[in-house]
């Protein structure tokens, strides 16, 4: 259980950065590259210290890091720049709990108990009352609602993946394998890292042709801005890098090996309290006492899960 409130730390400060790299470079490009970065640091250990690409689980991560990392990221780096980070991940968050939890229920037959279940509504209610939207924010505007349908689609990648993953250590289990953390991250990312580099290239073809009307000065101009983006994004992808694919995944996969989806995904539906500080630090969002509030009622929640699984 420790591991799953690592993961909540780490994706924490990958949700602060993540934020800032999209603002800079673009959701699709800070992306992949973050990946690119986290999967040479996972293939460091995979193939030294863990079992690098072996396995008969081997299929089922990769599926899950093309809906997890693939899918769901690049819907989450689409909707943090239109939502910002705490409404993002409040979303992305409350919804893979019951996203998985269904899932996990209708495929691998897994169920929770009634308390559980409790103990996991007590803690995304709370996080709801801390992260709700306040009356400054238009609900009706394009840019909010394609940014719910975004978060959306990034609540299901991460739902869904985790459950492919539980999955996979279940195919593993079966046959005698084990698979450490990191190994099963690594193993998850390259499914992702592919499904990220098709997007780019997309993007870029597209970027391409939208450039071939400018004059030279017009393109001299887009890539010096472009050089300065870059310098300033880059330390901003190494700790997103670390924090998330790297660390924080590996974290959350050794949690998904020892416990179900359903008791995981609630803990890690806490992140976006502990995104409060960081956000009000970088992004200067402000305090509020419902957040303060909220963020008791769903650590209570917590703590309460923890203490009967």
């Amino acid at each position: 259980m420790a591991a799953a409130f690592i993961t909540t730390v780490l994706f924490s400060l990958s949700a602060i950065c993540a934020n800032r790299t999209a603002q800079l470079l673009g959701g699709t490009v800070a992306n992949f590259w973050r990946l690119v970065l986290a999967a040479v640091l996972l293939a460091v250990w995979a193939h030294t210290v863990g079992s690098g690409l072996e396995g008969s689980a081997l299929p089922y991560f990769l599926l899950s890091g093309c809906v997890g990392f693939g899918l769901g990221d690049l819907a989450l780096f689409q909707a943090l720049p239109r939502l910002g980070s705490r409404l993002t991940v409040l979303l992305v968050q409350c919804l893979a709990a019951p996203f998985a939890g269904v899932c996990e229920w209708l495929w691998l037959g897994v169920g929770l108990s009634g308390f559980q279940i409790l103990c996991g509504a007590t803690i995304l209610v709370g996080v709801a009352i801390a992260l709700s939207p306040g009356p400054s924010v238009n609900p009706g505007s394009r840019r909010m609602v394609s940014g719910i349908l975004y978060s959306l689609l990034a609540a299901f990648g991460q739902g869904f993946g985790a459950v492919l993953s539980r999955k996979a250590f279940a195919v593993a289990e079966s046959l005698g394998q084990s698979i450490d953390g990191p190994t099963a991250a690594y193993q998850r990312i390259l499914g992702g890292l592919a499904v990220g580099g098709l997007f780019l290239w997309f993007v870029n073809r597209r970027q391409v042709r939208s450039w071939r009307g400018d004059n030279t000065d017009e393109r001299s101009a887009r890539l010096d801005n472009s050089g300065k983006q870059w310098r300033m994004a880059w330390p901003w992808i190494v700790f997103n890098s670390l924090s998330g694919p790297a660390l924080g995944v590996s974290c959350y996969q050794w949690a998904l090996k020892t416990t179900p989806t359903g008791v995981v995904l609630p803990i890690v539906a806490t992140t976006p309290l502990v995104v409060i500080p960081f956000a009000h630090f970088f992004e200067g969002d402000p305090l509020r006492a419902r957040s303060l509030i909220g963020g008791v009622i769903a650590v209570v929640g917590a703590v309460v899960l923890v203490a009967v699984s």
